[in-house]
């Protein structure tokens, strides 16, 4: 049954900016976290420790200040093993593949939110691999501005990350409005003027930004 598209939400001058991960994209699938266990020779057992040092590091790879293949690099020493760089890569592949998805449900409110005139930009912690994806993908032209943290080296909840995007939007903290499912992320764009909504679903967004344009 095709996907319906909401009524137009309306919200100018204010700009809408969403995170990707967990909001336009849904976490990768227990096929996806279980395809990346086997590939890098991770038993059961093992799978609590694989985790914690795959987001131990994370943060500098979002940043931009670790290299991809290094970032693997220092997962293996965390774990107490060691992968080739061949073995860096196919990790790498099956990691970023597991984040290539879409939420049917917010992309129906990006689109309502386009269908009434309202500003969209795409703020996203994220390695500078993603761009392409971000800025090329079938959703991308929904997007005046998309900002990836590995390119600017700044992450959120920075305020440094949230000036950026003002500036670059040329609009006033009070037109910044922030979707992210981290609340720390979104008590960042409060800190510097914005207002902000914890995603946990579409519906919930969805009703959030019709209150505001009420």
């Amino acid at each position: 049954m095709p996907a319906t598209i909401p009524a137009p939400i309306a919200l100018s001058p204010r700009v809408v900016v969403f995170d990707y991960g967990e909001v336009i994209s849904h976490s990768p699938s227990a096929a996806d976290r279980a395809a990346l266990l086997a590939r890098a020779g991770i038993a059961d057992d093992g799978a609590e420790a694989f985790w914690s040092a795959y987001w131990a590091h994370r943060d500098e790879l979002d940043r931009g200040t670790l290299a991809i293949s290094d970032y693997w690099a220092r997962v293996a020493d965390d774990l107490g093993t060691e992968w080739s760089e061949v073995d860096r890569h196919e990790l790498w592949a099956i990691d970023h593949r597991g984040w290539l998805s879409v939420d049917p449900g917010t992309l129906g409110v990006l689109h309502a939110l386009r269908d009434g005139g309202t500003r969209l930009a795409l703020l996203s912690n994220a390695g500078a691999d993603f761009g392409g994806w971000l800025r090329h993908g079938s959703f991308a032209p929904l997007f005046e501005a998309v900002f990836v943290s590995g390119e600017l080296q700044m992450v959120k909840p920075e305020a440094e990350i949230f000036a950026h995007v003002m500036r670059e939007l040329d609009i006033s903290p009070d037109q910044l409005l922030f979707v992210d499912n981290k609340p720390v992320n979104v008590d960042g764009a409060i800190a510097v003027g914005g207002a902000g909504h914890v995603f946990t679903d579409a519906s919930g967004l969805e009703s959030w930004l019709r209150g505001l344009a009420a």
